[in-house]
């Protein structure tokens, strides 16, 4: 039997942190500087929110603001983490090289399934060489209803998966396994949430963890 996982993007393998702060930073005061914002940047809102589709993200921050102004917003925002990525300001989680190296030693399929667009997932993809392990990436983009669960759906009916696991910090990532019929790791790091993790089948600190942990649940 094939063993397939699946790891969400954000807060999982990517240290998005790294690059947050700043791009958001750069993008209100850019607002700030067009009369679109007053006030400081929602850096602890939006991080309350991660995870979820830009679209939802600019709804939430910018609730009173018009669809032209937050698809403006998006855009702008999307080209300052681009920048950032590509200048390498940004970061992997500690060992996930080592970990997707080992996975593929392994004869592991390795999928990516993300609520980042495209081009953001492609920009990390190539800057950290990350193709080198997986298979495919999936962003929410391919999905109309811009649910997680019909993300990973998609994966699982392109490859045929049947035995795998899915590794992300958030409860999206959490029901995407569970709603797909496979194992979920919850990932306790930056962005993840308790209530969220106790739902998960298990839960590590480390990407390390998963050499020793996923021969024993895939097989």
């Amino acid at each position: 039997m094939s063993q397939s996982i699946i790891f969400d993007m954000d807060g999982t393998l990517f240290q998005t942190d790294t690059i947050l702060e700043i791009s958001l930073d750069d993008t209100f005061e850019h607002l700030r500087s067009m009369d679109i914002w007053n006030g400081a940047t929602p850096i602890q809102q939006y991080r309350e929110i991660m995870g979820v589709p830009l679209p939802r993200v600019w709804e939430t921050l910018l609730p009173d603001h018009s669809t032209k102004e937050r698809e403006y917003t998006d855009t702008y925002f999307l080209e300052k983490l681009l920048g950032n990525i590509r200048n390498g300001n940004g970061s992997l989680y500690p060992n996930t090289k080592e970990v997707l190296s080992y996975l593929h030693k392994n004869n592991f399929s390795i999928y990516i399934a993300s609520n980042g667009l495209t081009v953001y997932l492609e920009a990390i993809v190539s800057h950290y060489n990350l193709d080198n392990w997986i298979t495919e990436t999936f962003s929410i983009q391919q999905i109309d209803s811009l649910n997680k669960s019909d993300l990973v759906m998609s994966i699982v009916k392109k490859y045929g998966i049947t035995n795998a696991a899915l590794v992300g910090d958030r409860l999206s990532d959490i029901n995407a396994a569970k709603d797909n019929g496979l194992i979920s790791i919850g990932c306790n790091f930056d962005f993840a949430k308790e209530d969220e993790l106790s739902q998960a089948h298990m839960v590590i600190d480390d990407l390390i963890e998963l050499k020793t942990m996923l021969p024993k649940l895939i097989i």
